[in-house]
């Protein structure tokens, strides 16, 4: 007689489960279009723009968080949910952990915004740019046209949240890292995950298409939730 194999998702709590499976049906155009038309079509409307950009709008700060710009991206993400989301959904309840999540997107792309505004007060002396240009307009400095036309993607953010709270309720569990061989306690790893974010949002290096500060940004909420809550 063979042993009963319980599913890996049995156990998925009510709020990841949704927010899986509604990552998971915002990817489909992404297998099914083209690359040329799934950024026109989907990332240029619902991935979020700089918030003085021609093409933002208000929904995007919701809708971004649901779009991811290639396999590895929403395979990092999404893997991460499942490891880490249902412990903290049990821990701190649906709707909060449904806050923490949100809030937590929603900061980080706030954040990267500061980040952006303070980029392009570097270059202009102001944090808008009072006329419309194009993305190939030379006459306007690459990080400007990058700021402005470049939409950004991804759960990251609410992510980086999930994970620093999962590591300040439970900061003693021991976790198996790839590539290495011995298990390593939560709150060993997640600072570590922090600063090589800061370092590589400082640096801005050459190809590094990676909204860093926006990672940090949900990190920063994710702390900032878990002491405002009081959560234990």
């Amino acid at each position: 007689m063979s042993a009963y194999r319980q599913s890996p998702f049995a156990n998925l709590t009510p709020v990841v489960k949704n927010l899986l499976i509604i990552n998971l049906i915002c990817f489909i155009p992404f297998v099914i279009l083209s690359d040329d038309a799934y950024q026109r079509l989907i990332v240029e409307n619902l991935g979020v723009f700089y918030f003085n950009a021609p093409k933002f709008r208000a929904w995007q700060i919701i809708t971004y968080m649901f779009l991811h710009g290639g396999w590895t991206h929403i395979l990092f993400n999404m893997f991460a949910l499942f490891s880490f989301g249902p412990i903290l959904e049990y821990a701190i309840g649906p709707k909060r952990f449904l806050n923490l999540y949100f809030i937590c997107g929603i900061g980080a792309i706030l954040f990267q915004w500061l980040v952006q505004a303070y980029e392009v007060h570097a270059i202009t002396g102001g944090i808008t740019i009072p006329f419309h240009f194009g993305p190939d307009d030379l006459s306007v400095p690459l990080k400007i046209r990058e700021i402005y036309h470049v939409p950004l993607v991804g759960a990251s953010g609410a992510i980086f949240g999930v994970l620093v709270a999962f590591a300040m309720l439970y900061p003693n569990l021991e976790l198996m890292i790839m590539f290495i061989p011995v298990p390593i306690k939560a709150k060993y790893i997640i600072p570590v995950y922090i600063i090589i974010e800061i370092f590589l949002g400082v640096g801005q290096f050459g190809g590094d298409n990676v909204a860093h500060f926006a990672h940090l940004g949900g990190a920063l909420l994710g702390f900032i939730l878990v002491k405002f809550w009081r959560l234990r």
